[in-house]
């Protein structure tokens, strides 16, 4: 008992160092994955002298941290930002992904010496891009919004195939006719799971009037991790079933939704920061030295080569344009996923795996230095960056326990257009009232007469049969104005 409290005092220490590394990495302009993994190498063997080698434990506790990690991309992305990327981020996410396998393995083969199998193994571990890395670098830079979803998109759904390929070459599996046949069914298979169990998912918590508001976070991610282990106990994809319901459920009218969204994000950070500690806790800086060099070759083969052919060749059907396709290929972050896919074969005891592993680990370092710290200048210089959009309002529900009604809670984002706005041209539809105005730490009963600002809180009481009305309602004035009448009344 007396080494919990150290354990306890240890893991909150960590922690604390991490959350400022993000402030210090912001203002270094350095991707903050590199100090989590700098922290994990300090605690490490040749830092405070702890030895972790477990690689079936980093690989168990790696895909965990990528499952929660996904959900949080797929919560806190908006439909609206990527489905005008659809296309070419499947296509990047499931071609791109195959014509890198083949490309990178043929290199390294010829380049490193290794074995057809091997390097087809090397190839599957560095094809996939990486959802953390992706989401924290992008979300904070003004790219295209219609570039940055797909990018989302890609790095959201690209870990399943790449992990489907790792296996099989990991465990020797035949190679034949009905391999393709299990690839479709696992990613077919997983992306209907995760869409029945999203919609399933905000059907029950829409209708359910849970005790407190701490619950409906919790319950909403356990959707997500239901998609995971109900994809695979059928042999599908459960990262692919995890990303979608996560998904469905984010664009979804859910309740509480901006405490379950920052709920989210908070237990996404703390999967990255306790997911790039422990790969740091568990690489040995002695052997990485002597994996420099293949690292850099490897490394060079998928920034230069890899990913540029096969961002070619997967968005030939779409036209994208030159400059597009060069920040495509130039926004290929690579991060945690390769280092976890990358335990796969050394969990199941391949030969030279801890190899593989040792020059992953130089390839993310080197790559996130370059790429990572590049991304933002290099989308500026081929005029790429898009130009800042109001954000939406934040409407929160919550179910009213046997009254059949909901109440809505309305925040006006700076720039909407709902500031201005009189209550007697809202026009919300008959079964909903605006029954409360919080401005500036003071709340009023609203009239006819009241204006609307911005940065006002709205309390609005909808009947079950009108509440979506009204949600879609408050959207399309927030985007038009009063002049919403005439401009439609879809919501997003």
């Amino acid at each position: 008992m007396a080494e919990l409290p150290v354990v306890l005092g240890l893991g909150a220490a960590v922690l604390l160092s991490a959350v400022l590394a993000v402030r210090l990495s912001t203002r270094l302009g350095l991707p903050s994955l590199l100090l989590y993994l700098f922290i994990g190498v300090l605690l490490g063997e040749s830092g405070f002298g702890i030895r972790f080698s477990d690689a079936s434990l980093t690989q168990s506790l790696g895909l965990a941290a990528l499952v929660l990690i996904l959900a949080e991309g797929g919560l806190t992305t908006r439909w609206s930002s990527v489905k005008a990327g659809l296309g070419p981020g499947i296509a990047l996410s499931t071609v791109s992904v195959g014509i890198s396998i083949a490309i990178t393995g043929s290199a390294v083969h010829w380049l490193l010496g290794l074995d057809w199998r091997f390097a087809l193994l090397w190839g599957a571990v560095l094809s996939s891009t990486d959802s953390a890395a992706v989401f924290s670098v992008l979300r904070a830079a003004r790219i295209h919004p219609r570039l940055a979803g797909t990018l989302e998109l890609e790095s959201g759904i690209n870990d399943a195939p790449a992990y489907i390929a790792v296996v099989a070459l990991a465990e020797g599996l035949r190679v034949d006719w009905t391999l393709p046949l299990v690839v479709i069914y696992e990613l077919v298979g997983g992306a209907a799971l995760g869409l029945a169990l999203g919609w399933v998912g905000a059907w029950a918590l829409r209708r359910a009037a849970l005790p407190a508001t701490g619950l409906y976070p919790l319950a909403t991610v356990a959707v997500c991790v239901v998609a995971y282990s109900s994809g695979q106990l059928l042999h599908a994809s459960g990262l692919l079933a995890t990303y979608v319901a996560a998904l469905m459920l984010g664009n979804s009218r859910l309740p509480h939704r901006s405490d379950t969204l920052s709920f989210a994000e908070g237990l996404g950070w703390l999967a990255q920061i306790g997911l790039f500690v422990l790969l740091g806790l568990f690489a040995s800086p002695e052997r990485l030295l002597e994996s420099i060099v293949p690292g850099l070759i490897a490394g060079g083969v998928v920034l230069l080569l890899s990913r540029p052919v096969s961002v070619l060749l997967a968005l030939l059907p779409f036209r994208v344009p030159l400059r597009e396709q060069t920040f495509l290929s130039w926004a290929g972050l690579r991060g945690a996923v390769p280092i976890v896919l990358a335990m796969i074969p050394l969990a199941r005891g391949v030969p030279n795996a801890e190899q593989l592993v040792d020059a992953v680990f130089v390839l993310v370092i080197v790559l996130t230095l370059v790429q990572g710290t590049t991304l933002a200048p290099v989308a500026k210089l081929l005029g790429l960056i898009g130009r800042a959009e109001p954000t939406e309002i934040e409407v929160d529900a919550a179910a009213l326990d046997e009254l059949d009604a909901a109440l809505l809670q309305v925040r006006i984002q700076r720039g909407s257009r709902l500031h201005g706005v009189y209550l007697s041209e809202l026009r919300l539809p008959a079964g909903a009232s605006l029954s409360l105005i919080v401005r500036d730490g003071e709340s009023f009963t609203p009239q006819k007469t009241s204006r609307l600002q911005e940065g006002d809180q709205l309390l609005v009481v909808a009947t079950d049969g009108s509440r979506e009305a009204a949600e879609r309602r408050l959207r399309a004035v927030d985007r038009a104005g009063r002049l919403a009448r005439w401009r439609g009344e879809s919501g997003r």
